[in-house]
Formats: C-alpha cells, structure tokens, sequence
C-alpha cells in the first residue's frame, strides 16, 4: 500500500517490513482516517497512531476474519465503499457485508519472552548440577528422589559437560525457562543466537517479532514471523544486552524482554595484565635508564677527561700558533727588509762607483798636477786642481746621497717609536718605488718592468710613521711589480708590464695610488685580501700577512687601505690589474 500525502509531497510505502499481514490487497476504503484494506486474509484496518513500542514500525494493522464474525476472509475487488454515514461496505459472492462501526478487538498488548540461549551452535541446558550447585546457599540440602540421601552445596558432583568444560560460568538460573542470569562467556565462546515466543493462542499466523542485540546492532530488526535470531559471530568482548519485542494478532506491540551477558577479554587483554604489562614497561625502562645513566656517566668522565687533555693541546697549540704567528710576522717582516736590502745594495752601489771613479781620476790629476809644477807651468797646473776640486765635490755629492740611502736603510730596518713625524710622502713614495724595483732586478736579472709617479707636489708634508709606512709602501710595490711580473710570464703579445704610484691632495686627506696592469685579483678572494695568512700567491712565495699587516699599519694612522680590481666603468673581470688606495687625513 502506497499512500500518498499531497501537502508534503511524500510517498509512504506499507509492506512486510512495516508489518502488513498479507500483502495481497484487493480494495481500499478510507473512513474517519482510517483505511480499510480487503485482503486475501480477512479485513484489515491501518492507523496511525502515536506511542508504539517499536518507534520503528509506527503504522498500527489490525486484521480482522472469521473469528471476529466476518462471514469470508476473502473480498472481491472493487466492492469497497465508504459512504457519508459512517458505514463501510464490502462484497464477496454471496454476501454484502455492511461495516456500521469499528470491530471491537482485544486491545491487550501481548507478551513475549525469551526461551533460550545457544552458544557456539551448542544447545544447552543450565539446569545441572552446576546450576543447582550456584543455587544453593550455605547450609541448604538437596535430597535425592528416594528421600534417603542428601547433598549440601559442596559435595554435589561435579558437571564435566560443555559449559564446564568451556569455563561458562553463571551466577543462577530463571525459572520457567531456566535461562542463566548473570552469564559470563570467555573470549573464545562468542558465538550466540537466541529463541523467544509469543504465548498467544489466538491468530498466531499474524505475530511478528523484531529484536535488537545492543553492543552488536545498531538497529531493531525488520519484523518477521521467525522465533529465533541470526547468529551472531565473533562479538568482542564486553557487556551486551538483547532486546525483543512481539505483535500480536490484534496489532500491538509488546514490552521488550531483555536479557544481559557478558563476554570476557583474553587474560592478555583483562584490566590485571595491563597491569603486568605497565609494571614490566617500567621494570625495563628503569633497567635501561640505569644502564643509561651508568653508560652517560662513564661516557661523561671519559669526556671530561678529553676535555681536559684536549684543553692541554689547545693551550699548547695556542701558545705555538701565537709563537709561530710571531714568527711569521717577524719572517714577513725579514722579507720585506731583505728585498729592500737588495734595492739599496744596488742603489748604493752607483754613488760608490761614481766616489771610486773620481777618486782614481783626481788621483792621476794630482800626479799630472805635480809634474806641470815641476815643469813650472802654474797655468796647467791651476787647471788640473780645478778639475781635482770638481770631482771632489762629485766625491762628495755621490758620498752624501750613499750617506741618506744607508741611513734610510737604518731608518727601515729599525723598530718603529710609534711616534708620527712630518714626511715628504712624494719622497718616500720615490724611494721605495726605486728600492722595490732594484732589489727585485737584484735577485732575477731577468725582471724588467716599466714604473711610472705621478706626484702632487702641493701636499707637502704630512705626519705620519715614515718606517710603518714606507712598509705599507713597499709591500703594495712588490705585489704590483710581482704581479706584472706574473702576467709578462704568460707571452701576451704587445703586453708592456706597468706600475703606477701617484699621489693627490684633497680635501682633508691624502690618496697613494699603487696601479698595475698585472694578473689582476680574483673575484672571488677580493672579500678575503686582507684576511691574515690569505694569499693568492704559490705555496712557498708568500705568507699572507703583508697586506694583513699594511692594512692595519693604515688603520693605526686613521686612514683607509682599499682594493679595486675594476677599471673604469668596466663589469669586474680577472686579469684586468689591480689599483690599492692608501687614504691618510693630513
């Protein structure tokens, strides 16, 4: 039956599963909002009432035959009328049937019960000697059936059957169906289904049953006319409750009978192995934290005493890295002296061949002077003296300039006061470039090299370290000349080696330009020029600490030594020359 509700546009469906007893419909009639259906069964009527049992099957049937007066169960179809008057009639060959009002029913709600438990597909029976034995209380007796012999609680035999065997235990039983109360099943007997009835004697063909296992199912099941339920497989353990309700004949539902039982975990899974579990965890994480903390501990003296030999190295190390560091500066130091030694070696070896030449000349002159006096010619001999007395003043000259290049030397090689005087920087500049290129031509014959000055003779003098500066001075020259040195090795074709020392007065402070056009700097170290032992020199050619030290010697004056390896308005390429700039406030 399909009925259909225009207002809310809803269709509601009437079948077995809703509890229409038959399903063979052959006429329909609705009166006072009530539907009266004819079917192959006897009349049928279907409301809708509020407070069922079973929220899940709200429609009321009511089947009404023989036994409630009706003269046919079967009705023709299309023979049902509803008129105005309240009556309902119905047809069937050869009787009209003529409904003034309502049959009145039995409106007693039946009665269902449960009968019976199976487990594992095993039929048993609770009512043994187990039961009797969880029956009796202390002090009880159970006679036997001759009256002559009696047993108490504890001497009853024991049952060896199914359930004792299976560890099922109970607390007691029910009467009438003898179902155990209180059922505990272990893990693996989990395996159950259950049989109910319903007592009524009357229309048992139109009772219906629909159950609910709370803890498995999640919904009553569709009604059916079976007295048993499914069988219910591998429930996990804990606490369940089975449901079942019945509808009787007259269309209404029972009280649900209920019964409760239990599954039990496996001992791994029961509250005192967890326990067990918890207690052994902590059994081994204190073990372990034990042998972990005397592991830590040996491992913490073993590491205190690296520590402490390590310390030992290190501030053994420190000391011969500070010795050595010293030494390096000391070498660096020796370096520099030793290419400047070479520069006025050759420097002073002019002035001193100028003084040993004249010095042999005058020496002749004075033999030809004596025997033109000898001859008695005066006016020759006024000429040879004067000649004499101009290569004494050459003598002298030449003496003078070879007195100021050792006492450079001296001024160079000692250590520095640490106190500024006033310098010709042009000079200085003038001198260190000829001793640099010199004491280089000192030690390799072969170098040659083209040096240019462009001076600022508006500077005067400025105060400033003569000997730390001409230091600076002179490394800067070196690297400039070693640098084109360097370049002139590769074969370029038309490459003339050039280095270029300039100075400007501006405002404030004073530039020194140290230019060449050599190997140039690689990007890549340009960051790390000035960093202590860096070098972009062979192993064995350098020690990085000459501009190290010449960066610091022009800090210590106030001023700014900074590299350009970029040529005018040209992106940064390797190769191109080098340009240092000392800046020095006046």
């Amino acid at each position: 039956i399909s009925i259909i509700n225009t207002e809310n546009s809803t269709i509601t469906n009437l079948t077995l599963k809703e509890g229409l007893v038959p399903q063979e419909i052959y006429d329909m009639a609705d009166q006072n909002g009530t539907i009266y259906a004819g079917s192959s069964d006897g009349l049928i009527t279907i409301k809708e009432p509020a407070g069922t049992v079973n929220d899940k099957l709200p429609w009321r049937f009511i089947n009404y035959g023989k036994r409630e007066g009706f003269p046919y169960n079967d009705y023709n179809q299309g023979t049902g009328i509803a008129t105005t008057s309240g009556q309902s009639w119905w047809g069937i060959t050869p009787v009209l049937t003529v409904v003034t009002q309502e049959p009145v029913t039995d409106t007693l709600s039946p009665q269902v019960n449960i009968t019976g438990i199976n487990i594992m597909d095993q039929p048993l029976s609770f009512s043994n000697w187990a039961s009797m034995r969880n029956n009796l209380k202390e002090g009880d007796t159970l006679w036997n059936e001759t009256k002559k012999t009696f047993y108490l609680k504890n001497t009853l035999p024991k049952d060896s059957g199914y359930l004792t065997n299976h560890h099922i235990s109970w607390d007691s039983i029910t009467p009438g169906f003898k179902l155990p109360i209180g059922l505990t099943l272990p893990y693996d007997q989990n395996s159950v289904n259950f049989s109910f009835s319903n007592n009524d004697i009357k229309g048992r063909e139109k009772i219906m049953y629909s159950y609910i296992l709370e803890g498995a199912d999640k919904t009553w099941s569709d009604p059916s006319d079976k007295s048993s339920t499914r069988n219910y497989f591998n429930l996990a353990p804990g606490q369940y409750t089975f449901r079942v309700s019945t509808k009787g004949f007259n269309g209404l539902w029972s009280k649900a009978d209920e019964y409760n039982f239990t599954i039990l975990p496996p001992w791994w899974e029961t509250w005192w192995a967890y326990i067990l579990y918890v207690i052994a965890a902590g059994t081994v994480i204190k073990a372990y934290a034990r042998y972990r903390s005397r592991q830590l501990i040996e491992k913490n003296i073993l590491l205190e005493n690296k520590i402490s030999q390590r310390t030992s190295e290190l501030s053994k190390s420190l000391e011969d890295l500070k010795t050595t560091q010293s030494q390096l500066v000391q070498s660096e130091k020796m370096a520099s002296l030793g290419e400047l030694t070479a520069g006025i070696a050759h420097e002073i070896q002019n002035p001193l061949n100028f003084v040993n030449n004249f010095s042999e000349v005058s020496s002749e002159l004075l033999d030809e002077m004596n025997q033109e006096i000898n001859k008695g010619n005066y006016e020759d001999a006024k000429e040879i003296a004067h000649d004499v007395k101009q290569n004494l003043e050459k003598i002298t000259f030449h003496g003078k300039r070879a007195d100021g290049i050792v006492k450079g030397m001296l001024q160079h090689s000692r250590t520095s006061s640490g106190q500024k005087e006033f310098t010709d920087i042009n000079a200085l500049c003038d001198e260190y470039l000829r001793l640099s290129y010199h004491g280089l031509r000192a030690k390799d014959k072969t170098f040659n090299a083209k040096f240019e000055t462009n001076f600022d003779n508006s500077i005067g003098k400025i105060n400033i370290m003569p000997q730390d500066m001409g230091r600076v001075i002179l490394n800067l020259i070196n690297n400039a000349f070693y640098a084109v040195n360097e370049k002139k090795k590769l074969g370029i074709e038309g490459y003339e080696p050039t280095v270029t020392v300039a100075t400007k007065g501006e405002t404030g402070h004073v530039t020194i330009t140290v230019k060449d056009n050599g190997t140039g700097i690689p990007q890549s170290a340009v960051d790390k020029i000035f960093q202590p032992f860096f070098t972009t020199k062979p192993t064995g050619q350098g020690t990085g600490l000459g501009l190290s030290l010449s960066y610091d010697i022009v800090k210590a004056h106030g001023g700014e030594l900074k590299v350009d390896t970029l040529p005018a308005g040209r992106q940064a390429k390797d190769g191109e020359g080098t340009t240092f700039i000392i800046s020095l406030p006046k």
